[in-house]
């Protein structure tokens, strides 16, 4: 039954006024979603570049593979999972602690058969899936990077993807091949590199090109070669792992963010050796600055710049860890290591120690003009890629009984451990250790084990 009573014009103003207030309120609150999902300028800061965590396959531009955070000499394991396949990357983990990572899989995210490469996100303090993207088959040897807002940057078959925090893409890129290294540049732009040597600067907003696009095998003379097909964009891939000719272009660059400068491992079809090549970034193009073809059998090590930008370290399949002068391309010195590096090598106020899996836990002092061994440990066998950490701390996975793996946590300044942490049921080697931004250690193992440890 209908009220009699009649209401007084204030209240029927109220009334009336009370939906067009909710109106308002989500109107506004579907713009700031829009604007947030699309990138706007104002939410989401064109400037902001890697934050805190591990940004990068070894953190940073430089490729030093040093955290400033002060590492925990006390870890326990927080949890541990498989991913359903293989990895060959590291991962790299944003400032609020989400992991990703990326594998191959012979059923998609949604249980799908069929082999489809993937994208996976985890939570730090869990180990809880946040998201799973399917991607081309090859994003299992491409690099990632992550800005200081969890958006990740990814290589895959022919493009470079974008997704945001929560797995929603915002932009897809095409290049040829598979872009295996990417890197932030100084004005806070995408630098991705793939293993055919197509170099791109792509907008973190848009995934525009930004400069022309620079070959770094060169210019194809379409007049002498006319039906000069494209070649596959996986091609060669396989022999990433390992620096052999077939990839040309196999590791992460090394990049001066203030110069512009970066450095590149680059074996061109055909040379008896691969090369360290200087490129700058700068004017609104790419250029070359020098080449040094001093790589014997390749490298598998990609290059790590010093701190202050003069010399770029660089391992190659002869067994040797070698120092060249970034302004001229000269070799400042060579060291013998017994065994060929694998990764970056890991580089702290002048300490050296590259990664591998055949060799031994091994420091390397730069003193200018020459090398010394710092120290090593012969009786610490690499399954993986050393860190370092601000407070005298580095991290590296080493055997552990028969057929195991175990987190050696090592003081830099001697190499005397400190503790070990076992990864249960972890075989083979790994491909990546990262520091979280609250001293998290995350270690992938190339059978696609991921384990997480947190400060005791």
């Amino acid at each position: 039954m209908r009220s009699s009573r009649r209401r007084e014009p204030s209240e029927r103003a109220r009334i009336r006024r009370r939906p067009t207030v909710r109106a308002a309120a989500a109107i506004g609150a579907v713009a700031a979603l829009t604007l947030s999902g699309c990138g706007g300028t104002h939410l989401d800061d064109i400037r902001v570049g890697p934050g805190k965590g591990w940004p990068s396959a070894y953190h940073d531009a430089r490729n030093s593979a040093f955290s400033s955070v002060t590492g925990s000499r006390n870890l326990v394991l927080s949890w541990s999972r498989p991913i359903g396949g293989p990895v060959a990357v590291p991962p790299v983990t944003g400032p609020d602690g989400q992991v990703f990572v990326t594998t191959r899989t012979e059923t998609g995210c949604v249980g799908k058969p069929g082999t489809t490469g993937t994208l996976f996100s985890f939570q730090m303090h869990t180990g809880r899936k946040r998201f799973c993207d399917e991607m081309g088959p090859d994003v299992i040897g491409a690099g990632a990077a992550v800005d200081g807002l969890t958006n990740v940057y990814v290589g895959d078959n022919g493009g470079v993807f974008s997704f945001n925090a929560l797995g929603q893409p915002r932009w897809r890129t095409p290049v040829a091949g598979v872009p295996v290294s990417v890197q932030f540049t100084g004005d806070s732009r995408v630098l991705t590199v793939s293993q055919l040597g197509q170099i791109d600067v792509l907008d973190r907003q848009t995934g525009d090109r930004t400069v022309p696009t620079f070959q770094a095998l060169g210019e194809p003379d379409f007049l002498a070669q006319a039906d000069l097909p494209r070649p596959p964009d996986g091609v060669g891939l396989d022999d990433c792992g390992v620096g052999g000719p077939h990839c040309p272009v196999p590791s992460v660059s090394a990049l001066d963010q203030a110069s512009g400068d970066f450095y590149l491992t680059v074996w061109k079809p055909g040379s008896p050796r691969a090369s360290l090549v200087a490129l700058r970034y700068a004017d609104g193009r790419i250029s070359t600055r020098w080449s040094a073809d001093l790589l014997t059998d390749g490298s598998a090590a990609g290059p790590s710049l010093s701190a202050d930008g003069k010399t770029v370290y660089v391992g190659d399949n002869s067994n040797r860890l070698i120092a060249v002068d970034t302004a001229t391309g000269h070799t400042k010195w060579t060291q013998p290591l017994g065994f060929a590096p694998r990764g970056a090598i890991s580089a702290a106020n002048g300490l050296l120690i590259p990664g591998g899996n055949d060799g031994h836990l091994t420091a390397v002092r730069d003193k200018g003009d020459s090398a010394e061994i710092a120290w090593q440990r012969p009786d610490v066998p690499l399954r993986g890629r050393p860190v370092q950490t601000a407070g005298d701390t580095g991290y590296t996975v080493a055997p552990a009984g028969e057929d195991g793996l175990q987190l050696v946590t090592f003081d830099t300044g001697n190499g005397t451990t400190l503790a070990t942490a076992d990864l249960p049921g972890a075989h083979g080697d790994s491909v990546g250790t990262a520091v979280g931004a609250n001293s998290e250690v995350v270690i992938t193992t190339r059978l696609g084990e991921l384990f997480a440890f947190k400060p005791a």
